[in-house]
């Protein structure tokens, strides 16, 4: 018995337009690896996409890599994330799994005031999967409590379960802000824990659950995540263990520059001496600047001539980030920073209580929904009436 365990490939994430195919050229390459490795099936732990309706070009390339495992006899089992869920229940998810791409095991009803999943049995293994969904600001963690938890234990084995939340226990200190669930809400009696949303490579067990494993997004979603995971990957199991498979769209170059105290006439050359004799050749290069200068302002800095150097060793794409440099001049403001899903939380969290008539829960909520809507893109044709009646009409819902 062998399985692939991905999970947060976010497709069309990207904003860097040179990064832009990078979580899609990861997915396509992992299936090619999962077809190479003959797994039995692909469980995708939430976050195939990173809108519930993907453009049209990326989509393309998924589907192109789900048919391919298809044919090959490999089915793909998923679960939506906090990213491709829609409140309305018009996802791209859904119109893959009509297709027969991908089969959802984020099924379940309530039967006698219990959220009782459904299982779905993977016809080649007879292994039983069940998953809970992930929602926007970690909502999903309300429908816990009312799992029919002794429905799920008394599921044959073995079996799986899916999840897309993060776990309080695994929960690194730089995400200490975001909303988890404590390991004990996780059904016992399972043979592996598929987990998604946080995005870090993890294998534990916890409380009598063996492995529970995160596999760490596909490809880094961020400036901060490629400091510091520098590659994507994702898991492949063979008789319950789990290795980490990398997969490198780009190889990645950190630098990091203390400009404390030099003038922004050396930053230059700080830089080019931390890649002097490098070999760059399609690498995504990310250059952190931080400290106060002593003198000069940013727009002294030659960024241009920085840039190009940088490219002519090869380079692919250069990010750079200068939220920590300061220079004399500008006042001195804190500033929190963070992936956008820390900042959201955040915001949102200190602004509850402005809304009459709902409860903090509620209100977080109905934010959640409205921002998972509202970030919505125009699809490929699509009037602009057509696209503000879509937005308006799922607002409602």
């Amino acid at each position: 018995m062998k399985f692939a365990h991905l999970s947060d490939i976010h497709i069309g994430g990207w904003r860097e337009p040179k990064l832009r195919d990078a979580s899609t050229i990861a997915f396509c390459r992992a299936m090619e690896m999962c077809i190479a490795e003959r797994v039995d099936f692909v469980l995708i732990s939430g976050d195939l996409f990173n809108t519930s309706m993907p453009p049209m070009d990326h989509l393309r390339e998924a589907v192109g890599a789900l048919r391919r495992a298809r044919e090959a006899g490999i089915p793909a089992y998923s679960i939506p994330g906090s990213h491709d869920f829609s409140p309305s229940g018009k996802t791209m998810l859904d119109v893959l799994e009509t297709a027969g791409l991908l089969i959802g095991v984020a099924r379940g009803s309530f039967v006698e005031g219990k959220l009782r999943l459904e299982p779905v049995v993977d016809a080649r293994t007879g292994i039983t999967l069940v998953g809970m969904m992930g929602k926007k600001g970690g909502l999903e963690k309300h429908y816990y409590p009312a799992l029919d938890y002794a429905h799920l234990e008394s599921l044959p084995s073995p079996k799986i379960f899916l999840f897309h939340s993060a776990i309080t226990e695994l929960k690194p200190k730089d995400l200490a802000d975001m909303d988890a669930l404590s390991a004990s809400y996780l059904p016992e009696g399972f043979d592996y824990y598929a987990g998604g949303h946080v995005h870090v490579v993890d294998v534990a067990n916890l409380d009598g659950r063996k492995n529970v494993v995160f596999p760490g997004p596909l490809f880094p979603n961020s400036f901060s995540e490629l400091e510091k995971l520098r590659t994507g990957g994702f898991v492949i199991v063979d008789d319950w263990k789990p290795r980490h498979i990398p997969v490198v769209v780009h190889p990645h170059l950190g630098i990091v520059v203390d400009c404390h105290n030099r003038p922004a006439s050396e930053i230059e050359g700080l830089i080019t001496s931390c890649i002097d004799g490098t070999s760059l050749s399609s690498h995504v290069v990310t250059l952190r600047l931080r400290g106060e200068l002593s003198n000069g302002r940013l727009s002294d800095i030659p960024w241009r001539q920085i840039i190009d150097r940088i490219m002519a060793q090869g380079a692919y794409a250069i990010l750079r980030n200068t939220n920590e440099l300061r220079t004399p001049e500008i006042e001195h403001v804190n500033v929190q920073t963070g992936n956008l899903d820390e900042i959201e939380h955040r915001v949102i969290t200190e602004n509850l209580g402005r809304i009459k008539h709902y409860t903090p829960d509620e209100e977080r909520s109905v934010i959640g929904n409205l921002m998972t809507l509202l970030s919505s893109e125009k699809h490929e044709g699509e009037t602009q009436a057509a696209f503000e009646k879509r937005i308006i009409d799922d607002a409602r819902l």
